[in-house]
């Protein structure tokens, strides 16, 4: 069958059937992928990109308005440095066809060769012997042969062929990709799209497309490093921003300085960024200036790592982002922590991760919306617990207390695809620096080899010797979030009403008492501190702040006064606990032996 154009629903095909072949060759294409790092994840990636096409694109019997939906598409969904330098590449075809109805071979190849450059430009360093290298052959041999094959089936044919050989030229091109006798696995991933589109056209129906094939890994998205001299930096981090009018030279400029493996991919209206680096919350915080941050991600590449090759103990211990713990804390005991999502209007944040307590107390302070949280995404959840079974015995979810958070139940649903592995995800009743004494505890069991129904057992025992009481300095922000209705925040404003704010036996929010001044609040916190020390012997205790850290200080000095024994750690609240709790608020939580 001769093909003399390719319009809207040709378009569609191709990558339809192009996409179903890197889908079906994911698992081969983590197997031999070391290059820029040994993520073993570019298979998943591409496999990833080439789903978001197959769910969301649209066929139209425009070319133009096709590519435009698939590229869209693409850019959404595009995951790793493999999927964005594709999601470009067709970026730029879908900017060169212009408002082409159809496209002769002639045109075909004018376009792919100037789409190569929107592929090269998107990344910050582009290094031959990868896949930019076999598009842009492949594009040349198309270019070469434009105007004499006027049948799409030879030509792609023709082209094909010479990509093949330029794959092959990559592992002599690499020094890294000859050491490991592979090709790379981006450009193989890129061969697989033409090659599911070649065979196609030459055996198969244009109208009798296959479904998308299902992903094959549930771990998608982990950037698991093999080499640990290779993780340069800490995150591996994805962002898609949207707006009008953005700069991408502004923006390639802003994204550089923070890391390595910087791409950035899209146009003035969307634009989607990967970067390898130590200081996510600094750069989203930027960002945030130049376009709503409308997806996110930002993977813990030295934890992943550390949980494939370095694990401490049998047991993984998994908590949310607002159990309140020093970083070098979780660190130690390579706890592994869900981040919340947190926006200030439609600019998504993660919890802790991409942005810090002062970056948000300054935007709380400055914006005239008030944040709101969220639990993170089931699949998210699901992806690190798949994950997390891989390489360890079992697992440990310990979560803020249900009454206040849908977390727990969502950690419930997301454990039930774990199969054949043991995991127990235990309501905490506990939020913040409470949440954060019970994780300690059962880290230092952990470490110490406890097994796992023990501690399982115990931790009941600890979530009801664990009480916290939290000095309010002002219930304006618990009126803007909802939590207080404005006319109680109005008497209590009158009256300078400093509420105490504690939790029952069932997780639930109560007020344990108020005063005139906090310095009355103080005086009765450390009234209720001193009878719980002389009823029973303490285990620890811990203090967290909301801009507060003199304050915070000063309980642990007369803490330390009245019972002889400094806090196990003082640290910020959690942002997303900040929301409800306001600037200048102070947690302080005790267990009992």
């Amino acid at each position: 069958m001769k093909i003399s154009y390719l319009d809207g629903p040709r378009l569609y095909s191709a990558f339809m059937v192009g996409g179903n072949e890197v889908i079906k060759d994911q698992n081969y294409l983590n197997k031999i992928n070391v290059f820029p790092v040994p993520d073993s994840d570019t298979g998943t990636n591409l496999a990833s990109t080439m789903r978001s096409i197959a769910e969301g694109a649209v066929s139209n019997p425009s070319a133009h308005k096709t590519l435009h939906s698939i590229a869209d598409m693409a850019l959404s969904g595009a995951r790793g440095n493999s999927g964005m330098i594709f999601a470009q590449f067709v970026h730029g075809i879908s900017e060169e066809v212009k408002n082409v109805k159809r496209i002769s071979t002639t045109s075909f190849g004018e376009i792919v060769k100037k789409a190569v450059q929107y592929a090269y430009k998107s990344v910050v360093s582009p290094v031959e012997g990868t896949m930019l290298t076999v598009m842009k052959d492949w594009a040349e041999a198309v270019y070469q042969q434009r105007t004499k094959m006027k049948d799409f089936v030879d030509l792609l044919s023709y082209s094909l062929q010479v990509t093949k050989k330029s794959l092959i030229e990559t592992r002599y091109k690499l020094p890294v990709l000859a050491k490991a006798g592979v090709v790379d696995a981006g450009a193989k991933g890129f061969v697989d799209f033409l090659e599911g589109i070649t065979n196609f056209i030459k055996k198969g129906k244009l109208k009798k497309i296959p479904k998308p094939i299902a992903l094959l890994r549930e771990d998608e998205g982990f950037h698991v490093h093999k080499n640990k001299d290779a993780i340069e930096q800490r995150y591996c981090t994805e962002a898609l921003l949207v707006g009008k009018g953005m700069d991408l030279d502004k923006l390639r400029e802003e994204t550089i300085p923070f890391g390595s493996s910087a791409i950035l991919a899209g146009s003035e209206e969307k634009v989607r960024i990967h970067i390898h680096t130590d200081h996510p919350a600094d750069l989203f915080y930027r960002l945030k200036d130049y376009g709503t941050i409308a997806q996110l991600k930002a993977d813990d590449m030295k934890k992943q790592y550390e949980a494939s090759y370095e694990r401490k103990s049998k047991i993984a211990l998994v908590t949310d982002s607002v159990c309140d713990l020093p970083q070098e804390i979780i660190d130690e005991y390579q706890i592994h922590v869900i981040p919340f999502n947190l926006s200030f209007g439609e600019n998504l944040f993660l919890d802790k991760v991409t942005i810090t307590p002062d970056q948000f107390y300054t935007l709380l302070k400055t914006q005239r919306e008030h944040p709101k949280t969220a639990q993170p995404p089931l699949k998210t959840v699901q992806n690190l617990f798949s994950f997390l079974a891989t390489h360890y015995e079992s697992i440990i979810v310990v979560n803020i207390s249900d009454k206040l958070s849908g977390a727990h139940k969502l950690c419930q649903e997301a454990s039930s695809i774990v199969q054949n592995k043991k995991i127990s995800v235990i309501d905490s009743r506990h939020l913040s620096v409470s949440l954060g004494l019970v994780v300690l505890r059962i880290a230092e069991e952990i470490d110490k080899g406890k097994p796992h129904d023990e501690i399982v057992k115990l931790v009941e025992e600890w979530i009801l010797k664990t009480k916290i009481f939290v000095d309010i300095q002002t219930l304006k922000y618990m009126v803007r979030g909802g939590r207080v209705s404005p006319m109680k925040g109005l008497i209590a404003k009158i009256l300078n009403l400093k509420p105490i704010v504690s939790l029952d036996s069932e997780g639930k929010g109560i007020a344990s008492g108020k005063s005139f001044s906090r310095r009355g609040n103080m005086k009765k916190i450390m009234r209720m501190i001193k009878d719980m020390a002389d009823k029973e012997k303490l285990w620890n205790y811990a203090i967290v702040h909301a801009q507060n850290l003199e304050r915070a200080e000063m309980y642990a000095e007369k803490i330390k006064e009245s019972i002889h024994q400094n806090p196990a750690y003082i640290v910020d609240i959690s942002p997303v606990i900040g929301v409800h709790n306001g600037i200048g608020a102070v947690g302080i939580a005790l267990m009992s032996e």
